[in-house]
């Protein structure tokens, strides 16, 4: 990693159906091998599913889901003299999200359903509705930190 300076941010042009950066955000996330239409046809196929199942705008729906998954507190190794310790510290905006897209498609993958537009849509409404695998990660990640809150006086 450069010492120089970051890396800059690439612009992400929002997705076609709903002009939306989180979405166009998340198809690239989920995308393999350069398949776009692919992913998009998965995520617009998740989103009408879900447009069926509770007759609520799925955007609402998809960034309620992604807010619920966002962790505030994660931890970070810190060595201090020989030892390892968990230092909890609050995560930035940007960290946030990608964080909740990861866990959200990440375990959509995990699901039992049969096609992709299922588990995503399954995953988006569960996590919505605060249960399902990727809140249940965000509550492990803060209890993480909850549990070291007596190193924190080792953050930088």
């Amino acid at each position: 990693m450069s010492r120089r300076h970051a890396a800059e941010k690439r612009e992400v042009n929002p997705d076609a159906k709903f002009g939306d950066l989180v979405i166009a955000k998340f198809m690239n996330c989920l995308m393999f091998d350069g398949k776009k239409s692919v992913a998009e046809a998965i995520v617009y196929g998740a989103m009408d599913k879900i447009k069926n199942k509770t007759s609520q705008d799925p955007v609402r729906v998809f960034h309620d889901a992604l807010e619920n998954v966002k962790p505030s507190l994660e931890v970070r190794s810190r060595r201090v003299g020989g030892a390892t310790y968990q230092v909890p510290v609050e995560v930035r905006n940007d960290r946030r999200q990608a964080l909740a897209i990861r866990w959200l498609i990440d375990y959509s993958r995990k699901r039992s359903e049969t096609t992709m537009v299922d588990r995503l849509s399954g995953e988006l409404l569960d996590a919505a509705n605060n249960r399902g695998a990727a809140v249940k990660k965000r509550e492990d990640t803060h209890r993480m930190a909850e549990a070291n809150k007596a190193f924190s006086h080792y953050r930088w």
